[in-house]
């Protein structure tokens, strides 16, 4: 058992320790450009003022130099993640608070546009397009690259209120032209909706199981700018063109709301298509009311050129 003396004479070397390592700490801050600085524009604080906030300003020069070499948001270590610390004086009390850094303000900014791109069944790299990767210069997109670009600048006028009907071949990318417009339209707080029509059509059947569906037909009918994927890929019940498709259109129309669209077809060969349901069924008449929707909420842009999933 270790005797009282040596107990005592740990605790004093121990104690030694602690004050010189407090004094060290101390002189330290002090010396601290920025300490300085601040204590500068104080000079009502006296040197017990001071010592009874050591703490407070440790703790911010610790926080601080961890951020000064933060290499990513990731990999913070602060006692907050992605916030960085504040030092002030009121009433001679030191204040320490704590604000988004640069990193957790692009990190949530990101976030926040990320979040104005809903989709239903759509590929990563689609939800990833920007214009910097669509090749102006390729004569059989430039009018397409021509007429996106358009509608972004104007939107929020007249002029956007119809959004574009691109048609042609598979594998000329006519999906990633909405990625890239959703993208871009998210730059400037719009918020859009991109659904791949195949899936959106099952989506739209499990729906009726649980009662889903009237408040997913709502929220097509009023997002900023609603976008659907391979219209025409698949032959459709009349139920889903007429009650689903039709409604979503009459509304948009009737609001002026844009809508986009990609298909293999023209708008001509569409309303062929769409003329005959998926039992055999054929309407002419309720497929051109489909067409004639279309039309009012959309522009036929053609978009040719090389297989680029090849």
């Amino acid at each position: 058992m270790e005797s009282i003396q040596e107990s005592l004479k740990k605790w004093m070397k121990d104690n030694r320790n602690f004050q010189e390592n407090f004094h060290k700490i101390r002189t330290a801050l002090l010396q601290d450009p920025e300490i300085q600085g601040i204590l500068s524009q104080h000079p009502e604080l006296t040197s017990k003022d001071i010592d009874k906030n050591l703490m407070k300003m440790y703790e911010y020069k610790s926080q601080q130099s961890t951020c000064d070499n933060c290499p990513s948001l990731a990999q913070c270590v602060n006692i907050l993640p992605g916030y960085t610390p504040r030092l002030h004086v009121e009433n001679k009390q030191f204040q320490l608070t704590y604000e988004k850094c640069a990193k957790k303000i692009q990190a949530d900014e990101q976030q926040k546009k990320k979040s104005l791109i809903e989709s239903l069944y759509m590929p990563r790299d689609i939800l990833e397009a920007s214009f910097e990767q669509l090749d102006a210069n390729d004569q059989d997109r430039t009018k397409a690259v021509q007429q996106s670009l358009a509608f972004v600048q104007s939107y929020g006028t007249k002029q956007a209120e119809k959004g574009l009907y691109f048609y042609g071949p598979f594998g000329v990318g006519k999906t990633y032209f909405l990625g890239a417009i959703a993208n871009e339209l998210s730059e400037r707080k719009i918020s859009s909706m991109l659904i791949y029509m195949p899936e959106f059509v099952r989506e739209m059947k499990s729906s009726l199981k649980d009662d889903s569906i009237n408040r997913k037909i709502d929220h097509f009918k009023n997002t900023d700018v609603l976008m659907i994927d391979d219209i025409g890929a698949e032959s459709l019940s009349a139920w889903f063109r007429d009650e689903i498709l039709g409604s979503i259109l009459q509304y948009r129309m009737m609001e002026r709301l844009p809508v986009f669209f990609t298909s293999n077809y023209s708008m001509e060969q569409l309303e062929q298509h769409l003329a005959t349901s998926n039992r055999g069924d054929t309407d002419k008449v309720k497929a051109g009311r489909i067409m004639e929707r279309i039309k009012q909420v959309s522009k036929e842009v053609p978009l040719f050129g090389a297989n680029r999933r090849t």
